[in-house]
């Protein structure tokens, strides 16, 4: 098969076209043949060597999300049949015409939706349930700040957030970004280059902020806080460390959380799998969920795919298709 490869640590070029075998699923494993994969930031990094694979998936092959047709069911899999069309979350290995995927990791493609649009939702889907829901236990009524809104995080936070009723804030890096996620449902949405978002959201009901920018913003973020707010990190793309105020923590009772959720256990994963398939899958058959991919590639030009990720030009999720 031909699979995506990181041949170094480095750019987007290091990404290369491979001949690897195909890959044989373990007894509670399916294979499935990949029609289409995302593009997600913790591929950027492990391609710069800054984020390993777990032990058990292909070191050197990216790709945390894919959509396609089982293939082939291992021993002790009963609930998949060949030929069904599913979107599943890996912890690598995703970047290939075949993957091998935990069964339980697997959801059903929507009716109706496209392989490339089912292959957007497992790694955001999972995130933001896990962080926004079960962490950070957002509640109707509540509001949620998003950091990266136009994002493939953010583009599923705010929609996620206002199908279960909260008001939602967001920020993001121009008018059209801004624009978009307005049209997603954001109540309001912040240019986080030309205005300070701490400054533009006061007075506002902050419950829940998700945040992937970590650094100056973990301030802000707890001085916006509502009493019993909670702060909710799935990344630190400006700097991991940050002072904060102990007895502003205590007065305000706030809790700082977050997490990542490749290196959790297989266990884990089906147990958040079923709850998305019960609260979550029912939203996407109606227009309360929209799927919004800004462009397809090519298996073969994951380069391109990889500098447009980190130009952070696009609005919603980049794919790779495999004819």
């Amino acid at each position: 098969m031909r699979a995506i490869v990181i041949t170094k640590p480095g750019g987007p070029e290091v990404l290369q076209v491979q001949e690897r075998p195909v890959p044989v699923p373990l007894p509670h494993q399916v294979l499935v043949k990949v029609k289409a994969a995302g593009i997600n930031r913790p591929d950027v990094f492990q391609r710069k060597g800054n984020y390993a694979a777990p032990n058990g998936v292909p070191a050197d092959i990216p790709g945390l999300e894919i959509a396609g047709t089982i293939e082939q069911c291992g021993a002790d899999v009963s609930q998949w049949k060949t030929g069904e069309a599913v979107c599943a979350l890996l912890a690598g290995g995703g970047y290939a015409e075949y993957a091998v995927v935990d069964a339980r990791h697997c959801l059903p493609v929507p009716k109706g939706w496209s392989f490339p649009e089912a292959a957007s939702l497992p790694e955001t889907v999972f995130t933001v349930w896990h962080n926004v829901f079960q962490r950070g236990q957002l509640k109707a009524g509540e509001g949620l700040l998003v950091h990266g809104g136009s994002s493939g995080f953010g583009i599923t936070a705010i929609q996620l957030a206002k199908a279960f009723g909260a008001m939602v804030f967001t920020t993001a890096g121009s008018e059209a970004k801004c624009k978009a996620c307005l049209e997603l449902g954001a109540d309001k949405c912040i240019n986080y280059k030309t205005t300070d978002f701490a400054e533009a959201l006061k007075g506002e009901r902050v419950d829940v902020v998700l945040d992937m920018v970590g650094g100056d913003y973990t301030a802000k973020n707890l001085n916006l806080l509502h009493a019993d707010g909670r702060l909710v990190f799935i990344n630190a793309m400006q700097g991991a460390k940050a002072e904060i105020n102990a007895l502003q923590l205590m007065q305000k009772r706030l809790t700082i959380t977050g997490s990542t959720l490749r290196p959790r256990d297989a266990a884990f994963k089906a147990n958040l799998a079923d709850e998305i398939k019960d609260k979550v899958w029912p939203l996407l058959q109606t227009v309360n969920f929209k799927p919004i991919i800004y462009k397809l590639f090519p298996l073969t030009d994951a380069a391109q795919a990889h500098a447009l990720m980190e130009s952070s030009e696009h609005i919603g999720k980049i794919i790779l298709t495999i004819d």
